[in-house]
């Protein structure tokens, strides 16, 4: 019984954590239009109504990766990272060589397609009339 109010006290303190970055995060964007001109009594440069928008953005994703979820995320872009590291990229020859069969072959079916187009609308107009 301890373990499972654990878990629920855990689960609502992570949904309060998501909610207050959800808050700041909106709340950034919300000074940003607020603070334009026109609309406040008070306008700010956009540099720093940009600096808010950044602000709340990077407090909000301070405070969601508190969270379980954040730290799974973490964890995932960290496994990520060293799955990259065990890819072989293709050579610049090898890039090429597919770039370029990739344009030939990219052209021969906007010929094929554009010969086929004008077959139909010869059908279609000798059927119509």
């Amino acid at each position: 019984m301890s373990a499972q109010t654990e878990t629920l006290q855990s689960g609502m303190l992570d949904t309060l954590k998501l909610l207050v970055a959800a808050f700041a995060v909106i709340g950034g964007l919300y000074a940003y239009y607020y603070f334009d001109t026109g609309v406040a009594a008070t306008s700010l440069p956009q540099a720093v109504r940009v600096l808010m928008v950044l602000g709340g953005t990077a407090v909000g994703t301070a405070i969601a990766m508190t969270s379980a979820q954040g730290q799974r995320l973490w964890h995932f872009i960290q496994g990520s990272r060293v799955e990259i590291r065990k890819v072989v990229w293709p050579t610049k020859q090898e890039t090429t060589q597919t770039a370029i069969a990739v344009f030939v072959f990219t052209a021969v079916m906007m010929v094929f397609f554009w010969l086929l187009d004008m077959g139909l609308l010869k059908l279609v107009s000798y059927l119509v009339g």
